[in-house]
């Protein structure tokens, strides 16, 4: 082994990394927005909508992401420096990765918070507290919760401090030990939710609606919300999986383990859609709720369902399990950058970008109490502000940046290197999307968004 991967680390072996990856796509929103999302747009069409995305848009700029960070071996912003350099071009590329960091620091800032909330349900659902309780003792209890500024900072700090530990222990130690006990548990549990989901009354009504095409209900938004879906649902553009490329051995496949990592994705994201329909139609719920579909409709059902205690409990485990592999890609990026840039040590360089991060969320913290009606633009609370600058601005422009990178400037060697096993065909077929139909899509997608947003 290389001095420089001594000091970076590394996986021990392409499964891990397949592993991590798929951890860093599949969160809450897999588990969480996909299913509501499907709900909104009719169903069934927008899951085939959704498909057509990934394979044609996703994955293609996936495997440019993974591509930039097994070749250039370093943190984004130093891997684009260098990759740059060594293809004739400016090093203003490097904004890739500085975007990256950037977006990554301040998504956990927010996405902390919301994990806080399913730390705290997986107490509420394990304790008995949704048993024979109605509608009202649920939503009574989801605003209790966040009109308190002091139980959502308690959650924060505890998901965020659990983060910084597992990333400060290095690749193989930290990020490697959490991710072989995650993920297989992620699965486990999903499994265990889905056979019980087989045996409701309504298991073929929640299937029929998740998987059974009506084109009628799609509009042009269903368009834009699938694209968008498919996009933000593997990580991309926030530097997280070109570092995770950057820690593979040599002579991994790119393309294959891409592949599969998306395959891996899109599975979580149907397996969550047909453990939730069936509950909600089994016990009467309305499945278009929107992002309250999990913390409002679902433990409704949780309350009439036999031994729903147990299976409610299961099922927040579940997601905190998936925020958990999420989150601690998101921080990677900066304490990669902050290692190789100054020579820190990962528990020093963990503690200030997990630090920065807890800082900044308790912004989200009294966006939802203490500063609920302070609205800053566009009618949008501190908490949507960061949201809406990190998912339609930051991570859309880096992601199209990075696909016009890896398409027009880098090297067309180094393209053809990492992509040697491909047949020419997929290979062509590839390059054509970096190149012209990802960016497009893309930059269609960021500029609707910033137009009905601020519109």
């Amino acid at each position: 082994m290389s001095e420089q991967v001594a000091a970076r680390g590394q996986w021990s072996s392409k499964w891990t990394f397949i592993m991590a990856a798929t951890g860093s796509a599949v969160g809450l929103g897999n588990i969480w927005k996909f299913p509501y999302i499907t709900a909104e747009n009719g169903g069934g069409a927008f899951v085939l909508l959704y498909l057509v995305c990934v394979v044609l848009i996703t994955l293609p700029v996936m495997v440019g992401e993974v591509m930039l960070g097994h070749l250039g071996k370093r943190n984004p912003v130093h891997a684009m420096v260098d990759l740059a350099r060594a293809s004739g071009g400016s090093v203003y590329w490097a904004m890739i990765g500085i975007l990256g960091v950037i977006a990554g620091v301040l998504i956990l800032s927010y996405y902390s918070v919301i994990a806080g909330w399913t730390m705290a349900y997986v107490g509420y659902a394990a304790s008995g507290t949704f048993e024979g309780a109605g509608v009202a003792a649920v939503t009574a209890l989801f605003d209790q919760l966040l009109n308190s500024p002091q139980t959502l900072l308690f959650w924060h700090t505890l998901f965020c401090g659990a983060t910084i530990f597992v990333v400060a222990r290095g690749v193989e130690a930290g990020l490697e030990k959490a991710i072989s006990v995650l993920m297989p548990g992620l699965f486990l549990l999903l499994g265990g939710l889905l056979i019980y989901a087989v045996t409701t009354p309504a298991f073929a009504e929640g299937a029929a609606f998740l998987l059974q095409p009506d084109f009628s209900k799609l509009t042009s938004r269903s368009v834009l919300a699938a694209l968008g879906q498919a996009f933000f649902t593997l990580s991309l553009g926030m530097g997280a999986i070109m570092v995770y490329g950057s820690y593979l051995p040599a002579g991994v496949s790119v393309g294959r383990v891409s592949f599969i990592v998306a395959i891996a994705d899109t599975l979580v994201a149907l397996m969550a859609g047909l453990v939730i329909f069936p509950l909600v139609f089994t016990y009467g719920l309305e499945p278009a709720q929107g992002p309250g579909l999990i913390f409002l409709t679902l433990p409704n059902a949780f309350a009439q369902i036999p031994g729903g205690q147990w299976v409610g409990g299961a099922f927040f485990l579940l997601l905190l399990f998936a925020a958990w592999s999420s989150a601690i890609s998101l921080i990677e990026p900066a304490v990669s950058w902050l290692v190789e840039r100054f020579g820190w040590s990962r528990a020093r360089a963990a503690m200030l970008a997990g630090g920065i991060s807890w800082l900044i969320g308790l912004l989200t913290v009294v966006s939802f109490n203490l500063a609920a009606d302070f609205k800053p633009l566009a009618n949008m609370t501190l908490f949507d502000l960061i949201d809406f600058v990190t998912s339609n601005i930051l991570l859309p422009l880096g992601g199209m940046l990075m696909a016009l990178f890896v398409g027009w400037q880098l090297k067309a060697s180094m393209r053809e290197q990492a992509t040697a096993d491909l047949p020419s065909w997929v290979y062509t077929i590839w390059l054509w999307s970096v190149r012209v139909v990802a960016p497009v899509a893309v930059l269609v997608v960021m500029v609707n968004a910033i137009v009905t947003s601020l519109g």
